[in-house]
């Protein structure tokens, strides 16, 4: 096992006083470097910076940064969520590094789009289906992890099809794949 332990910290984003939702770091007690390169090989949303040992991954409406001794997750109900979500991408880790011999590492740089790209790939109009006022911050938020792609109900429409598919290889997902929600 790779992570055995880990120190929770749980706040309230300084750039959000009084947000509703929550931020965590889990401080490790063991250097989760020589993991990164299997977790970027196996997820494929996840940006990784192989000089500066930093993996990013969005997921499930949250953003996740893995450090050589940290894990941050972002968008969090409450401390007793974030103890789940934290225990949860453990375990992940965990499950991969034990599979390591079966799995080939990547140092591959891939890049996360920027909003004006997943912007210009939405269906548009502003429908306000996905909870949201325009597709603009709709964008902003799926970019920042903030909401999941299947929030928009027209890109399900058949004549999206192809933005759909599009989106879907520019946030990192497997065509047909439905991101996880409700971690």
């Amino acid at each position: 096992m790779l992570i055995d332990s880990y120190d929770l910290e749980v706040f309230s984003p300084p750039c959000e006083p009084g947000s509703e939702r929550w931020s965590a770091f889990a401080h490790l007690q063991r250097d989760i470097t020589e993991v990164l390169p299997y977790l970027n090989a196996v997820w494929p949303g996840a940006v990784y910076n192989h000089q500066a040992h930093i993996l990013t991954l969005v997921r499930g409406g949250r953003r996740y940064t893995l450090r050589p001794f940290e894990i941050a997750a972002s968008n969090l109900e409450d401390r007793d969520h974030a103890r789940e979500i934290v225990d949860r991408i453990v375990a992940e880790i965990n499950g991969i590094w034990e599979r390591r011999p079966t799995i080939a590492p990547s140092t591959e740089a891939r890049r996360r789009p920027t909003v004006m790209e997943v912007y210009k790939l939405l269906p548009g109009g502003n429908c306000k289906q996905c909870g949201e006022a325009t597709c603009f911050i709709f964008a902003t938020k799926l970019v920042a992890g903030q909401t999941d792609l299947d929030r928009c109900t027209r890109l399900l429409e058949p004549g999206f099809a192809s933005q759909r598919d599009a989106l879907r290889q520019a946030m990192g997902l497997a065509a047909g794949e439905v991101p996880p929600t409700g971690e």
